[in-house]
């Protein structure tokens, strides 16, 4: 007899209503993921209890971890479904949206609080290509290295997902986007908006409300130093503010 993988699905028929759980039995193949047994429970939508349902709905784009739209929790840790590998059938795999956004429809979610941080944050370079500028500022081989490494960032959400100061009481960016304010502020053409990102963090929601739980750095996919960003850009703000409050005018007594 064929083995079978027992997969549990959070599921949510649209937004704001009530979650529910379905299970389903789906071949095992060897070095099948978490997307697999999504795309065998599309081909034959029925529960292990024998009922008919409609197919479970994700979202997904690359399939090679590099566009972060199939994140998702997966046995209670966020990950990206096209990278987790089902090895062991025996393990029931345990499927749920990410908790930490608005929920579209099972396991879609909405990421758009990731998408407008990075727009307040200004975290892009203002060239606008309508003529040449000739060759960029030249950067070290060194710089260039670490700063490669920031900028895997796809927007997954996974850092949201496992931080406890992201919840519906606190409007903390993440780690995701301090991070990719440390990468703009390092390139020599963006410097020139420093100013305005460290203001962004400086803000409510910013870098002084991490926890430093450092649970982001543990689930990023692309194994990004998050919390290194974080340190940095601690000793950043602060040595702006002390700046900016050294630069103001002495008050009138």
């Amino acid at each position: 007899m064929a083995q079978t993988v027992r997969v549990k699905v959070r599921r949510q028929d649209e937004p704001g209503a009530k979650s529910y759980w379905q299970e389903f039995d789906v071949p095992y193949t060897q070095g099948m993921n978490a997307l697999t047994c999504l795309q065998e429970i599309q081909k034959n939508p029925v529960t292990v209890s024998g009922q008919a349902v409609a197919p479970v709905v994700w979202e997904s784009a690359c399939l090679e971890e590099v566009c972060g739209a199939c994140s998702m929790r997966i046995n209670g840790i966020p990950r990206q479904g096209c990278s987790f590998l089902v090895l062991d059938p025996q393990k029931p795999l345990t499927l749920e949206p990410m908790s930490k956004f608005p929920v579209v429809r099972d396991l879609i979610i909405d990421r758009s609080r990731m998408f407008q941080a990075l727009l307040d944050s200004h975290s892009w370079i203002d060239i606008d290509g309508t003529h040449d500028l000739g060759p960029g500022p030249r950067q070290s081989p060194k710089d260039q290295s670490w700063m490669y490494v920031l900028s895997r960032c796809m927007t997954c959400g996974c850092c949201l997902d496992a931080c406890p100061q992201v919840n519906e009481k606190s409007d903390f960016v993440g780690a995701s986007v301090i991070s990719q304010v440390r990468l703009f502020n390092a390139h020599p053409s963006g410097k020139m908006h420093a100013d305005k990102r460290l203001d962004y963090l400086m803000q409510p929601g910013g870098i002084v409300d991490c926890g430093n739980a450092q649970n982001c750095v543990k689930v990023c996919p692309k194994e990004i130093p998050l919390t290194q960003s974080i340190a940095e850009m601690g000793k950043q703000t602060l040595a702006y503010g002390f700046k900016r409050f050294a630069s103001k005018p002495d008050l009138e007594m």
